[in-house]
């Protein structure tokens, strides 16, 4: 009887998701099992997710293999036709503690009801199973689930939903429970995240969770993931600006610095509201440190579109970079443009690295000399406020907050 084995591709959503499914599928009692929570955001992705399977179904021989995550349930039949899956779930099923409990069933590969993928669109339950953190040293809370915006490019509204909110006072109780245990920093997660509170009575915003959050818990760094800086409300930013709590970082999802492009991905900002957030917020709160989500050879990308996006990098002043050359998703209106050549799209991405690359590395730069907080995320590394990786000469206490005189840099990571 062996442990089941899990395999994460994707955000860090999935990442949070699979710590549940490890909790439910122990309460279970499921063993001799692989689950692979995928990952739909390209072509790409579906890809390395079926690379991914055949490697552990031969790594695991005569373990259950069973699929999940967002490729799974945009594509079901894909993977359902794979000789080595064993069970198909949905987005929705695999946070279900009734679907683990048979699938941990003595006689699951006997079962014929290999696919268990509901219609997602239906689903008005954000998270059916919250867990209290995962890791020693930073907690991920899920506040948010699922989309109602339709960018051209992406599938996965298709795959997790439309966009659905855990109330305020839910999330306020778990990152209570998350203080008493020691955390010290929280991160809230979504698919959508700034789309927070919409379908909840009053329609709050994202911003009146975070000060509700700040003033109703103890918990020394509250850190936000992803969002679109275009829906950031007055509050948020008037939290970003003012409380010394919540992290002065964010990753933005811009996707591209051409107003042509932009309208064409369906995106609901312009060239110039990015630049605008970044230098506003900035101006509020000095020392802001930004990332980026851009894709590289969108449809009809020219070049002269393309240096527009290359040049967003300087523009908004960002420092950790995402890139994506575009792969075509089937069922996505992009697919079906004018698609750019390969060689270009991944000429076009390696560009934008290396300006990332160089981002960071000023801003490591930078940083030496300086005194830091540092969240230690294992016995030598840590991370600042503005999340910039630190690496320790010696060992540390995991999952304290130190202060630190910032002695050096590699280019990839500050020396303490």
């Amino acid at each position: 009887m062996n442990a089941p084995v899990f395999a994460t591709l994707g955000c860090r959503l999935n990442a949070y998701e699979t710590a549940a499914m490890r909790e439910l599928a122990a309460a279970a009692g499921l063993s001799d099992a692989v689950i692979v929570n995928t990952c739909a955001v390209t072509a790409e992705a579906v890809r390395k997710a079926k690379q991914e399977i055949r490697r552990l179904s031969r790594d695991n021989p005569g373990a259950a293999i069973i699929v999940t995550g967002c490729a799974a349930q945009t594509e079901p039949e894909t993977f359902a036709a794979m000789p080595e899956v064993t069970r198909v779930l949905g987005n929705h099923e695999k946070m279900q503690a009734s679907t683990w409990a048979g699938i941990a069933a003595p006689d699951l590969i006997g079962q014929t009801e290999r696919v268990q993928v509901d219609d997602i669109m239906s689903v008005r339950e954000t998270a059916g199973h919250l867990i209290d953190g995962f890791g020693r040293h930073r907690a991920y809370v899920q506040v948010q689930n699922g989309c109602d915006h339709r960018c051209t490019f992406c599938i996965i509204p298709y795959g997790r939903g439309n966009s659905r909110s855990v109330p305020a006072g839910v999330v306020v109780e778990q990152i209570n429970r998350l203080v008493d245990r020691g955390f010290n920093e929280v991160v809230l997660t979504g698919v959508d995240l700034t789309s927070w509170g919409a379908d909840l009575p009053g329609e709050p915003r994202l911003g009146d969770l975070v000060r509700r959050i700040l003033r109703l818990t103890q918990v020394p760094r509250l850190r936000i993931s992803s969002i679109d800086s275009i829906e950031a409300d007055p509050a948020l930013i008037e939290a970003i600006a003012t409380e010394a709590r919540l992290m002065p970082h964010l990753h933005l999802s811009l996707q591209a610095g051409d107003d042509l492009i932009l309208k064409r991905m369906k995106r609901r900002h312009l060239r110039d509201d990015a630049i605008r957030f970044c230098q506003d917020m900035r101006a509020a709160r000095p020392g802001m440190v930004f990332g980026a989500d851009i894709i590289a050879g969108f449809p009809t990308e020219t070049e002269a579109m393309f240096q527009r996006s290359l040049d967003l990098v300087q523009d908004c002043g960002l420092t950790f970079l995402h890139v994506f050359p575009f792969s075509p998703r089937k069922g996505t209106p992009a697919a079906r443009m004018p698609q750019v050549r390969g060689t270009e799209i991944r000429a076009r991405a390696a560009r934008l690295r290396a300006a990332g690359e160089a981002a960071l590395r000023r801003h490591l730069a930078a940083e030496v000399g300086q005194l830091r907080r540092v969240l230690t995320e294992g016995p030598r590394l840590g991370r600042t406020e503005g999340f910039a990786e630190v690496a320790f000469g010696s060992d540390q206490p995991e999952g304290a907050i130190l202060e630190v005189r910032i002695a050096g840099q590699d280019g990839a990571l500050l020396l303490a």
